[in-house]
Order: C-alpha cells, then sequence, then structure tokens
C-alpha cells in the first residue's frame, strides 16, 4: 500500500522535473528574445513582458532545485527532510513578482507622460512569437506536470498563462500604435500585465504562507475529516485534530480517538489508516488511540 504511494509520489516527481524543465528551456529563450526585442524596439510592454518571464524562469528553475534538494536524505535535525524547500521557493517566488511589477509601474508612469515612438511592427513580431511558446510551455505543463496538486508546478503554469496575456497585451498595444500612432497604449497596457503578474503572485504567497503556518491544507475538508473519523464504529470522540501540508501532495494528520473500552485498538486503527487513505489521500497519519481510563493533560493547541 504504502510501496503504492511511494512509486506513484516519484512517477509524479519525474514528470514534473520533465515539463518544468521543457518550459523553462522555452520560457528561457523567449526571455531573451523579448528582452533584447524591447530594448530593440523601445518597447516597454515587451521589457515588462520579458520581466515577467524572467521571474517565470527563475521560478521553473527554484521548483527544478527544489526538487532536486526534496531527495535529500532525512537527517536527525531535520525529521521531514528537505520537502519545505518548494514552499519556501514559491514564497521567494511570489516576492520576486512583486518587486518585478513594481518596476514596470514606476516606468510605465514616467513614460505615460512622455510615451517615446515604438517600433511596433517589429514588438507585434516578437510578442506573437512569444504568445505560440507560452502556449507551447502551457501545454506541455498540463501533459507532463502535475498542474492540479503541485504548488510550484501550478505557479509556473499560472505564470506562464499571465505571460501569454501579457503577450496578448503586447500584440493589442502593437496593433493600437501601428493603426493609430497612440504611443501611450505601451505604458498603459504595461500596467495592465503588472497587475496580473501582482494577482498571481499574491496568490503563490497566501497560499505559501498558509502552508508554512500549518493550515488545514486547501483540498481536504476538516470537517469532514471529523465526522469520518467519528463514523467509525466505536468512536466516543475524536479532538485535538490537525491537518497540515508538509510540501505538495505530501498532507498529515495527527489526533487523539477516544474508544469504547471493549474496541480493540489496533482493528480500529487500522480502520482509521485505510480510511483517510482512500477518501482523503493522507498517507502521513499520527493517531493517538484512547479509552475511558487514559488521562491527558489538556493541550493548547
Amino acid at each position: 500500500m504504502h510501496t503504492h504511494h511511494d512509486h506513484s509520489h516519484s512517477q509524479h516527481t519525474s514528470n514534473n522535473k520533465k515539463g518544468l524543465t521543457i518550459a523553462l528551456l522555452i520560457t528561457s529563450t523567449i526571455m531573451l528574445l523579448e528582452f533584447f526585442g524591447g530594448l530593440i524596439t523601445n518597447s516597454l510592454a515587451l521589457l515588462s513582458d520579458s520581466g515577467h518571464m524572467l521571474s517565470d524562469a527563475a521560478s521553473l528553475a527554484l521548483s527544478l532545485a527544489a526538487m532536486w534538494i526534496a531527495t535529500k536524505p532525512v537527517r536527525s535535525s531535520k525529521t521531514y527532510g528537505f520537502h519545505r524547500f518548494e514552499i519556501l521557493a514559491a514564497l521567494f517566488n511570489g516576492v520576486t513578482l512583486f518587486i518585478i511589477a513594481g518596476f514596470i509601474i514606476s516606468e510605465a508612469y514616467t513614460r505615460f507622460w512622455e510615451p517615446p515612438t515604438v517600433s511596433s511592427g517589429s514588438m507585434m513580431i516578437i510578442a506573437t512569437i512569444g504568445l505560440l511558446a507560452n502556449i507551447m510551455s502551457a501545454w506541455i505543463l498540463m501533459r507532463k506536470g502535475d498542474v492540479k496538486d503541485n504548488i510550484n508546478v501550478r505557479s509556473a503554469y499560472l505564470h506562464i498563462i499571465g505571460d501569454a496575456l501579457g503577450s496578448v497585451g503586447a500584440i493589442l498595444a502593437g496593433f493600437i500604435m501601428l493603426v493609430f500612432g497612440w504611443y501611450v497604449a505601451d505604458p498603459i497596457i504595461s500596467v495592465i500585465v503588472a497587475i496580473l503578474i501582482l494577482k498571481s503572485a499574491w496568490g503563490i504567497i497566501k497560499h505559501a504562507i498558509h502552508i508554512l503556518m500549518e493550515g488545514t491544507p486547501l483540498n481536504i475538508d476538516y470537517d469532514k475529516v471529523n465526522k469520518t473519523l467519528m463514523g467509525i464504529g466505536g468512536v466516543k470522540n475524536v479532538h485535538d485534530l490537525h491537518i497540515w501540508t508538509i510540501t505538495s501532495n505530501l498532507h498529515s494528520l495527527t489526533c487523539h480517538v477516544v474508544i469504547e473500552d471493549s474496541k480493540n485498538e489496533q482493528a480500529f486503527l487500522q480502520e482509521a489508516i485505510l480510511v483517510l487513505e482512500e477518501k482523503f489521500n493522507i498517507h502521513h497519519v499520527t493517531i493517538q488511540v484512547e479509552k475511558s481510563n487514559t488521562l491527558h493533560s489538556e493541550l493548547e493547541v
């Protein structure tokens, strides 16, 4: 049972690594194209999109590094190993996104009053290449990676979608400037891209902090877990129930369960372990089984 879980977790990690590596290569290439293209065409929209792509490339590289670091063996001083590095990497990435968005908004404000001339035709060509690359990266991550449950893969995927929207914005700005000569469109579109960056960054930071604060996993209903344990035959009370995330796809649970004096402890424990694995995908479970004569001081948390 646990062997199957470990094999499945290893397979997910391998697929995530492949997806992230391919997406990193594509993103880095287009980032350089948009950066130098932005300098040549004098387009802030392209430069801001390349800045977004730089943060994405950093996110992808950090995710890959985190997966490698997480494989390091458990030590006596770190009994959960290095799995949490993935969450720290996601938090760092979110903070970096905020800084990049701040620079883009600051530069856009300066350009808004005196918008420079932009080579809009070249800008549109480069942005279109960027859009196609983003679509390819997103497709690869959806096919290879665990977009639904892995915080790093999901954040990378959301960033790439944000990049795609940024590229669409750059194409739109290029079209407006080409047809109407309205160069103020460039900083306006750049601010919209920056807002998209801030939105995705806040989601990542919020989720990472939730995990670091030992919050209940977003995909697990605390009350439902409590009711499920209470529903097992012979259970009188469940207390001090804690559910948290060590890293993506790796949840832990601890609780105290009071059972009837006539109930067999090992039979209950086996049933509880099975139901928590099958219904909630929680494999790291520690349950203190108690009976009417069990006494302990009140726990603070």
